[in-house]
């Protein structure tokens, strides 16, 4: 079982007004992208929930929403580098134009394989949307079409991104002091 951090640990990088107003700026650039669309939204299960429910929010265009669950951390801070795929979209996305939504770019590995998995289901176009970007610790070559921040490699929490399911709840991005 994995020790409670002390929420006093954690220290804010990205405050929530900073968020707000980022989800903002990149929902209006969804909307304009996908004018006289209606694209599927999918959200990557768990973390992306806070995240995609404020974007959706936002947006000009109509959508259909579907969600995914992808887990390659278990209750680790490490990824084990092996995608597994705990729920699937129900909607049809063949021909569709498909927006995946995800917390966080780090590695790579998960989003790579989610895209790829996507594919498969011959979508009309499929574009990635993150929060956050980790650039430096990428071991797959994938990119977001749509950034919110570019942040150092740190383990970040909070904005429904979590360590060991705590923190999810915080409004603003995070880090555990001491951590590098």
């Amino acid at each position: 079982m994995r020790t409670a951090i002390d929420a006093n640990r954690v220290e804010v990088m990205i405050p929530a007004d900073e968020i707000a107003e980022r989800v903002g700026q990149l929902a209006a650039q969804i909307s304009a992208d996908y004018a006289g669309k209606r694209p599927v939204v999918i959200g990557v299960l768990k973390g992306a929930w806070i995240f995609l429910a404020d974007l959706v929010r936002h947006l000009t265009i109509p959508i259909r929403s579907d969600f995914v669950r992808v887990t390659s951390y278990g209750m680790g801070t490490e990824t084990n580098g092996q995608p597994k795929l705990l729920l699937d979209v129900v909607e049809s996305v063949t021909g569709a134009d498909v927006l995946v939504v995800d917390d966080i770019l780090d590695t790579g590995i998960s989003i790579a394989w989610l895209l790829d998995h996507l594919r498969q289901k011959e979508p009309a176009s499929l574009r990635l949307c993150v929060l956050l970007d980790k650039a430096e610790r990428r071991r797959v070559p994938v990119s977001g079409d749509y950034v919110g921040f570019s942040i150092p490699d740190r383990f970040v929490v909070g904005y429904g991104l979590d360590c060991g399911e705590q923190f999810r709840e915080l409004p603003f991005i995070g880090h555990v002091k001491g951590d590098a």
